[in-house]
């Protein structure tokens, strides 16, 4: 009996999907002859292959390329494993100079394979530097179930420097279910898209023309925002924490002093000159917090002190990278600093994770994953503090029960970490909490307290960001809803569609009532029919339509209409006021 594991199902279709793409590989460079042919690992859901390619290719040559690859299947070749020395490699890759590269770069006493795909009679049709493994033939590739899915540029080995490369990606599976599942899958990504949502919401613009991966946030958004900050803001001040507000600029010796400016500085945007001095916008807060622990001497009496702020940084990324709201160079950090005594730090780091876990809740987040972050080769701080401030994580993720993965190494050179990640409404994995413990910048600010003993003493200091940032952040809560956003932080929450002109007074009255309670309301009062502006009231996604006519006017009433087309019973003012005020109040998720 063989005690060999039989692959999970994670790592079958890795193999399968690597197979594909040496089969692409194989029908691109059929196709188009002259081709160069780089890397083609699978990745995420598919695989990808980059080539330099002698002539421009569309997304209209993919038919072409996917007809070919299903010949080369139907032809079952078999995927053979052929070990080569360094030389023979050379020689077999000669006029392959993206494969010659990555031979030289190999260690000297590395073991060089090639996998060679033949016929049935035993010809090498098509061969690829490559560790493997793959298939053992094509024809467990089912021809029914992968899909060529884009192309774009990238550059050789990420560098911009290097030649630009065409990447074709695609995306394989077992059976034709599966890939129809995730195809529907995408369909239901691409309806969620935060920027086609936040277009279609009038959340959102970015204007290249005047900076890139900077946000504009509209009134729609604005409202949004401001319902989530004042949230923010109150759960703070119920769970011990002061508000703090900080410049956007300080002079360079602040991340001088912190490191951040010998490890950070490529992502930080250049000094400016003021009074002959160099000054920086910020990138992170955490210096202007220890500039006011520093104003004045602390006792162990004052800690622990829990500071948060709202804090807008910028940090420069390469516009390749940008990406809507998700990666930006300006955004807003809901950050928060813990100072704390080293015997109130598991107390402190326990209440930081429970507080954390409350808030993804109540944003509808449940489905929530901790990972922590072990120290990594290169550190600062004693090893008993790692060992003590690591043990706290621990304690604190298994006190509430989360599942939790080791990331060995993972932590900062100045702290072990948990992060949190989410899980959206579509089973997407998003990094969003940190919990980050700091061991350099209390030594490096001569930061102290003085003890019971009379004795200064370090602080212990966390770096809390809890929903990471706040454009971020919106982005996965746009995708999460669809845009269709509970009641309290929608940015419509009732429209008010009188059936006739005649009925307009009244809509003003309902309206006036609705916002005397601070609801956000408005009335449809142009002359399009009634059913239209039911139609786009439900596009714009907003929870409640009061549509209102003779009756609802004699009876004082409203007739409520869910943004789902469901109905529920007609309410006099006063009492659907309450009800709408009872749902926003207690951030009820359900309409």
């Amino acid at each position: 009996m063989s005690d060999t594991k039989e692959p999970q199902r994670n790592e079958k279709l890795a193999l399968l999907r690597h197979s594909v793409s040496h089969v692409m590989a194989e029908a691109v460079t059929r196709l188009f002859p002259g081709t160069k042919f780089a890397i083609g690992p699978a990745v995420e859901h598919g695989f990808y292959y980059d080539f330099q390619l002698p002539k421009p290719i569309a997304a209209e040559d993919l038919p072409a390329i996917e007809e070919e690859m299903k010949r080369i299947i139907a032809s079952r070749q078999d995927f053979v494993r052929v070990v080569v020395s360094r030389e023979a490699a050379q020689q077999r890759f000669a006029d392959e100079p993206f494969k010659l590269e990555l031979i030289n770069d190999l260690p000297v006493d590395a073991e060089i394979a090639i996998y060679e795909q033949k016929d049935a009679e035993g010809k090498t049709l098509w061969a690829d530097l490559c560790r493997g493994p793959h298939v053992a033939n094509t024809r467990e590739i089912n021809s029914a179930a992968f899909k060529l899915m884009n192309i774009a540029g990238a550059y050789w080995r990420g560098d911009e420097n290097r030649p630009m490369l065409t990447r074709i990606y695609g995306t394989a599976w077992e059976t034709p279910k599966d890939l129809k599942a995730y195809l529907a899958f995408l369909e239901e990504v691409e309806k969620r898209d935060h920027r086609r949502v936040g277009k279609e919401l009038d959340l959102y613009s970015i204007h290249e023309e005047a900076g890139a991966g900077l946000i504009y946030w509209h009134p729609n958004g604005g409202r949004m925002r401001v319902a989530i900050e004042n949230f923010w803001r109150t759960e703070h001040f119920r769970n011990g924490y002061e508000i703090l507000y900080t410049p956007h600029i300080g002079k360079s010796w602040l991340w001088e002093t912190s490191g951040h400016l010998g490890f950070y500085k490529s992502n930080m945007y250049s000094p400016m000159e003021i009074d002959n001095q160099d000054y920086i916008i910020k990138p992170m807060n955490c210096p202007f917090h220890i500039m006011i622990y520093k104003n004045k001497g602390r006792s162990y009496r004052d800690l622990p002190l829990r500071w948060a702020e709202l804090g807008t940084v910028y940090r420069y990324e390469r516009s390749g990278v940008l990406h809507g709201l998700l990666r930006v160079r300006g955004f807003t950090q809901d950050d928060a600093h813990i100072f704390c005594t080293p015997e109130q730090m598991e107390s402190e780091i326990q209440e930081v994770l429970r507080f954390s876990l409350k808030i993804w809740k109540v944003f509808g987040f449940k489905d929530i994953k901790a990972y922590l972050a072990t120290k990594p080769a290169e550190s600062v701080g004693a090893q008993e503090r790692w060992d003590a401030a690591l043990e706290s994580l621990r304690k604190a993720v298994s006190a509430e029960g989360l599942e939790y993965e080791i990331d060995e190494g993972g932590g900062a050179f100045y702290g072990p970490k948990i992060d949190l990640k989410i899980k959206d409404a579509l089973g997407r994995e998003w990094q969003m909490t940190t919990i980050q413990f700091d061991f350099n910048e209390p030594e490096r600010f001569d930061m102290t307290f003085v003890d019971a003993d009379g004795q200064h003493k370090r602080p212990y200091m966390v770096h809390r960001a809890l929903l990471g940032s706040l454009e971020r952040f919106f982005g996965v809560l746009i995708e999460h809803f669809g845009g269709a956003f509970p009641v309290w932080i929608a940015p419509e929450q009732i429209a008010v569609i009188p059936v006739a002109e005649s009925f307009n007074e009244y809509a003003k009255q309902v309206v006036a009532e609705l916002k005397a309670q601070d609801l956000r309301v408005s009335a449809e009062l142009d002359d399009r029919r009634m059913n239209a502006k039911i139609r786009d009231c439900q596009n714009r996604k907003i929870p409640y339509m009061l549509v209102i006519g003779q009756r609802e006017m004699d009876e004082g009433t409203v007739s409520v209409r869910l943004r789902d087309g469901k109905q529920l019973p007609a309410m006099k003012i006063a009492d659907f006021a309450a009800y709408a005020v009872q749902k926003v109040s207690t951030q009820d998720l359900e309409l």
